[in-house]
């Protein structure tokens, strides 16, 4: 049914066809009709920051950005839902079109630019759901606020998401905002997770509990570089890291339609990549730090060997588009047989 689905949606442009697979999927949700459209995946449950997941398989940011269909993709069989990019303010992103399919590859280019409805609106759409299970808040900055006053839209968000999040995530890997990538590094970084650390803490006082915070990293860091963020990581405490986010590489797609389009690479040809950042982070981290895969995962034993290469949970984004809801269930039981 979905291959069918699939085929009327791809006659469409990638955006609209993505608004509109949103809208269907929410309404779903609202109904309570979504897990009929496909066969729930098995039980695996796994507890990572202290949180319990149905499953280790869960919905990566930016397929719902604004927290529309919440309910909707928890009832297709996702372990844990993390929605956003969301910034403190509502922002149109970068002007259309602005993302492109690369069917050859199973693959997707965007530079959305955090377009999302704002901080507020988002929120509200986490009070009108009614799912219970793991929800992540995937936070950054607006465009037009200066990098060096990154921190203040950074902290907006964590203010505002706190009591609502299950985890919360801080996007410092998008390539579509400018310099936000700078914030991976050096004093950018300490700077910020010490800031936000800080806020979590005072927050975690006032709110009777403490929601971990995971940093989304890209995957075109050298070894060295992806050493030394793992280091800031554990000097700042925080609770996991998402390994990774789009590429600006084109290897292997180069011959293909809107290759030479500016933005993230998503999908299969991320996939080496992000698991060998998974395998460096990792052999850094020694376990005492949670790593989150993402990137490539278009079939089941992707996502285990992401699991193989050092991961706690893996997320999908770019594979869902190609394989539909089965590639949930397949990545639960791949996952599984890995480990028997």
């Amino acid at each position: 049914m979905y291959n069918l689905a699939r085929e009327l949606l791809f006659k469409l442009s990638p955006e609209t066809s993505h608004e509109l697979s949103i809208d269907l999927i929410g309404a779903a949700g609202r109904l309570g009709l979504a897990g009929r459209l496909t066969k729930a995946p098995s039980s695996l449950p796994v507890t990572v920051m202290g949180l319990q997941f149905a499953n280790p398989v869960g919905l990566a940011a930016g397929l719902d950005k604004n927290g529309d269909a919440i309910d909707g993709f928890a009832q297709l069989g996702f372990g844990f839902v993390e929605i956003g990019t969301v910034t403190p303010r509502p922002q149109p992103g970068n002007p259309k079109p602005r993302l492109f399919r690369l069917p050859e590859a199973e693959a997707i280019i965007n530079r959305m630019g955090f377009n999302n409805h704002g901080v507020d609106h988002l929120l509200a759409r986490v009070q009108a759901a009614t799912y219970r299970g793991v929800l992540g808040i995937n936070i950054g900055k607006n465009v037009d606020t200066p990098v060096e006053r990154a921190v203040d839209d950074y902290l907006i968000c964590l203010d505002k998401v706190y009591a609502y999040a299950s985890y919360i995530t801080v996007n410092v890997s998008s390539p579509n905002t400018p310099g936000l990538r700078s914030l991976q590094f050096g004093d950018s970084l300490k700077q910020l997770l010490d800031a936000l650390h800080n806020r979590q803490n005072e927050l975690a006082l006032s709110h009777g509990r403490r929601v971990p915070l995971a940093i989304k990293i890209a995957p075109d860091m050298s070894d060295e570089e992806t050493v030394q963020v793992a280091a800031a990581l554990l000097e700042s405490g925080m609770d996991a890291v998402i390994a990774t986010n789009t590429t600006l590489s084109r290897e292997g797609v180069e011959h293909l339609q809107f290759a030479a389009e500016a933005g993230g690479l998503s999908g299969a040809p991320v996939r080496d990549k992000s698991t060998h950042t998974v395998s460096v982070l990792a052999g850094e981290l020694g376990g005492r730090l949670p790593i989150i895969a993402a990137g490539g995962i278009t079939e089941g034993r992707h996502a285990a060997e992401k699991i193989a290469a050092g991961a706690s949970l893996v997320q999908i984004y770019s594979g869902f588009i190609y394989k539909g809801p089965a590639l949930i269930r397949e990545a639960v039981d791949a996952i599984a047989a890995a480990r028997r």
